[in-house]
């Protein structure tokens, strides 16, 4: 009888601990299913907030271009074409253009004075446009900021560097013109006036528009003969392209670097077939630089009596 109740009493609990075990089981999986269900709920939740959050785009933004000198805004451009990569390149040459106009400064180059002092000078402003391009075509959506890289060159002259520039003749070139030619031979003589002293330190470049400035009457120049479109015509500042021919024929003779040179539209006779440098204010220009490691200086003379009108460049002795 014993047996018969002890085994009873074991499979009551047997029983009983197998319907606990059960209860657990149902309960534990309703709660893992119902974290289950709260972290799918979460999941789909994050997903539909991200499908709500508006992708942003370049052609959307708005950028700020700021001087890479002071980091000042310049302009504010929105790229609307930035998809279109043809329209959109134009467009930006074209800003990089106009943008251009109002910065490139040339170098206004040091001259020396009665008394051997270096007097004047500005720098050269130049505003990289291939490189501002290069910018704007490599936009992102976290950087609204676009530099505008402008570069500024100082004129590399100094007191001692200029010490004796004088001395020495790089060389030297001569050209003739009429003496009784007085209105012509007035223009001459300014321009020639303009160019001499001008002093070039290493890597410095010159302009002769630049330096002679604009050919007017207030400035005292005359009307003269010139040649356009292969005819000669008279002008105010005819003759100033003799000043620059000649001065191109001084400075290639002494090995400077020619920049910027255009011939006329038919020949003139101060100098051989393909050695002139015409020049127009607002056209044409004749530029060089000097690409020696020492300093030069422009020397030039326009003798109206004898008609001889000389470019020499120079150097101190100890530069070479």
């Amino acid at each position: 009888m014993k047996k018969v109740l002890g085994a009873l009493l074991l499979g009551a609990t047997i029983v009983s601990a197998f319907i606990a075990y059960s209860m657990y089981t149902n309960h534990t999986a309703k709660q893992t299913a119902a974290i289950e269900q709260k972290q799918a709920a979460k999941k789909a939740e994050k997903k539909t907030e991200k499908k709500k959050k508006p992708v942003l785009k370049v052609e959307d933004l708005t950028y700020q271009l700021k001087d890479s000198r002071t980091g000042q805004v310049m302009k504010e451009f929105k790229p609307v074409h930035y998809k279109d990569k043809d329209v959109y390149d134009q467009e930006i040459k074209q800003l990089a253009s106009e943008l251009a106009k109002g910065i490139d400064t040339p170098m206004q180059n040091i001259k020396m004075d009665a008394n051997g002092s270096l007097t004047g000078g500005s720098k050269q402003i130049i505003l990289k446009e291939a490189e501002l391009v290069k910018n704007l075509q490599n936009l992102n959506t976290k950087q609204l900021d676009v530099k505008v890289p402008i570069y500024e060159t100082a004129p590399n002259v100094t007191a001692a560097s200029a010490h004796g520039i004088a001395d020495v003749s790089l060389a030297s070139y001569s050209t003739r013109f009429r003496p009784s030619d007085t209105s012509r031979n007035r223009n001459v003589q300014l321009s020639a006036e303009a160019i001499n002293n001008v002093v070039l330190g290493p890597g410095d470049s010159f302009s002769y528009n630049q330096t002679v400035g604009e050919r007017t009457a207030e400035r005292g120049y005359q009307p003269a003969p010139e040649i356009i479109n292969k005819q000669l015509v008279m002008g105010i500042g005819g003759g100033i392209c003799q000043t620059s021919s000649t001065l191109f024929n001084a400075i290639d003779g002494a090995g400077l670097q020619v920049t910027a040179r255009s011939h006329h539209s038919k020949h003139v006779g101060y100098v051989p077939a393909g050695r002139d440098a015409t020049v127009s204010w607002g056209g044409p220009d004749f530029k060089f630089t000097n690409n020696k490691d020492y300093p030069v200086i422009i020397k030039a003379y326009a003798n109206v009596n004898t008609g001889v009108l000389t470019v020499d460049v120079r150097t101190s002795q100890r530069a070479i």
